[in-house]
């Protein structure tokens, strides 16, 4: 088990470390529907798109497979192209910039959809507004980093022992490295070792 970071307080050790089975992110109750094709497609949903088709360029890709998406589901309200940072390490965004560009070590490997029926049902509206359209982007948005998290290893958890090495407490499945926004100051219940990550 790979350790992060550790702090010491009144006999007492807690280690921050990688969480190394983590749940996928896809698993869970999810606004999105991920499209992902290739050696990526396990991470989205299962899908029939885009079958024995091939693209002359990325940019292609990126416009002729939207396309292809809004014709086949009637309703997306939103779409964007994911791309993927692989150089060390993996990285997804659906922001279209560097490294996400860089010729070499990145590409498209899908979209990220969701449906005016996804906002229906999630908000329990009939008509959708721009102020729902808005508020599922911020979902899409984070469910992408949750994701990104998730493939690039940045998923965490936490341990408490005694100086023998008594185990005391411990939780994971914290998704990002950020203790602060991560969810995991919630869990840690001792407020000396709260107080020293703040």
């Amino acid at each position: 088990m790979e350790i992060v970071r550790e702090f010491k307080s009144n006999g007492k050790v807690l280690k921050i470390v990688r969480d190394e089975s983590p749940e996928s992110p896809r698993e869970w109750d999810n606004l999105t529907k991920m499209i992902f094709f290739g050696n990526y497609r396990h991470l989205g949903e299962k899908h029939d798109f885009i079958k024995n088709q091939s693209f002359n360029s990325r940019d292609e890709f990126i416009v002729e497979g939207e396309n292809i998406l809004r014709k086949e589901i009637k309703d997306i309200a939103i779409c964007y192209p994911v791309h993927l940072y692989n150089h060390g390490g993996v990285s997804i965004s659906i922001d279209y910039e560097y490294p996400y560009t860089d010729r070499w070590d990145s590409g498209t490997i899908g979209f990220c959809i969701i449906t005016k029926e996804d906002i229906r049902k999630n908000w329990g509206i009939k008509n959708v507004t721009k102020k729902y359209i808005q508020h599922a982007d911020e979902i899409l948005r984070s469910e992408i980093n949750t994701l990104d998290n998730y493939i690039s290893g940045e998923v965490y958890g936490f341990i408490i022992e005694d100086e023998d090495g008594n185990h005391i407490d411990s939780c994971f499945g914290f998704y990002g490295f950020d203790i602060k926004t991560n969810g995991m100051l919630e869990y840690i219940q001792d407020e000396e070792f709260a107080n020293q990550l703040i």
